[in-house]
């Protein structure tokens, strides 16, 4: 099958391909595995993390990519999945569901935690091999080119929103304003229409997209708001907007920071941090880590009862080094993802 590979990590500075065109085995399923083949895959944030050497290390070589679509060409006996279903695969790929987190019903803090994509190869390629039990059915109004983003950039999204603790009329901030924050717009406009939304982002392009969506205003990462914020979240790969965050957030708010690294090049931003001006009066600082299956599924109920549809930019599979490009340079609209099969 055709698939692009990660063979070793690089730094986007020094080259443009990270990913190599490549023919390999079609993945055989284990017990309990569906076989999958790949229509669409969502080109997501954490693949330049993975490339660069910000995430644990991944298995080399490995396909990435953990926002997958496509329809079933192999179940298991007694599956409760048919040959033709679609389904959706994310980043969560497999979890121990013995530990005190997975029985707790937090399965992304699981120490046996597997991502799709980095411990297990993912869907830039035509076929994917992933257990049933985290496969997830796809409602059918959406596309398979709309479905991808959903499974991380949506997914995360709303597990960043909970965490975010609101309740109905507060001020929602949002650092950066790509795939993910664009779907959380959206949904904080659904869930809590009496919330403003206030959008940071480095690209006048993203600035008046968030104000085509709804957002109360639109500044440049490093503007102060016009009135403090209840909450903000982050989805920068950088140190510099966490301070910026900080001191834009009230007594008592709360930050939300939606990245598995921050850039080592922007760690001195951390040397002025000010306890007075950044930290003091209760605020609070959360990270969030991957995705429970719950999420996932959550999400994908409340997108379909929005209904909430990504603005997606598709790309061939052969391509998928132009599109982490043009993820790693910024200012373009909503999500992107690659086309693999029909």
């Amino acid at each position: 099958m055709k698939a692009m590979l990660l063979t070793r990590l690089v730094s986007l500075r020094d080259t443009e391909t990270p990913l190599a065109a490549a023919q390999v085995p079609i993945p055989v399923p284990g017990e309990g595995e569906l076989l999958i083949r790949v229509s669409t895959c969502g080109v997501c944030h954490t693949e330049l993390d993975e490339i660069e050497g910000r995430t644990p290390p991944p298995r080399l070589p490995v396909i990435p990519g953990h926002q997958v679509v496509g329809r079933v060409v192999q179940a298991p006996p007694r599956s409760l999945f048919r040959e033709g279903d679609r389904v959706g695969v994310a980043w969560i790929h497999s979890a121990c569901g013995t530990c005190r987190h997975c029985r707790e019903g937090r399965e992304n803090l699981c120490p046996s935690f597997r991502a799709t994509g980095r411990d297990a190869d993912g869907g830039y390629a035509e076929y994917l091999a992933v257990p049933e039990a985290f496969a997830h059915p796809l409602p059918a109004l959406f596309n398979d080119a709309e479905a991808a983003p959903l499974l991380c950039a949506g997914a995360i999204g709303y597990r960043s929103l909970r965490l975010a603790g609101l309740t109905g009329e507060e001020r929602l901030g949002l650092t950066g304003f790509g795939a993910s924050a664009h779907l959380v717009l959206k949904m904080v406009r659904h869930r809590y229409p009496g919330a403003e939304v206030f959008v940071f982002a480095r690209n006048p392009v993203e600035r008046e997209f968030a104000r085509q969506l709804g957002a109360a205003w639109a500044g440049d990462i490093t503007e102060a708001a016009p009135v403090p914020l209840s909450a903000i979240i982050d989805t920068t790969p950088a140190w510099t907007p966490v301070l910026h965050a900080l001191a834009n957030l009230e007594p008592g708010g709360r930050l939300v920071i939606n990245a598995i690294r921050k850039e080592e090049r922007d760690r001195e931003a951390l040397l002025s941090l000010d306890y007075v001006a950044h930290l003091w009066l209760e605020k609070q600082i959360r990270s969030v880590a991957n995705v429970t299956r719950a999420d996932v599924a959550e999400f994908l109920a409340l997108a379909a009862e929005i209904p909430l549809r990504p603005e997606v930019t598709e790309f061939p599979l052969a391509e998928a080094n132009r599109a982490l490009m043009e993820l790693k340079r910024g200012g373009t609209r909503g999500a992107k993802v690659l086309r693999v099969g029909g």
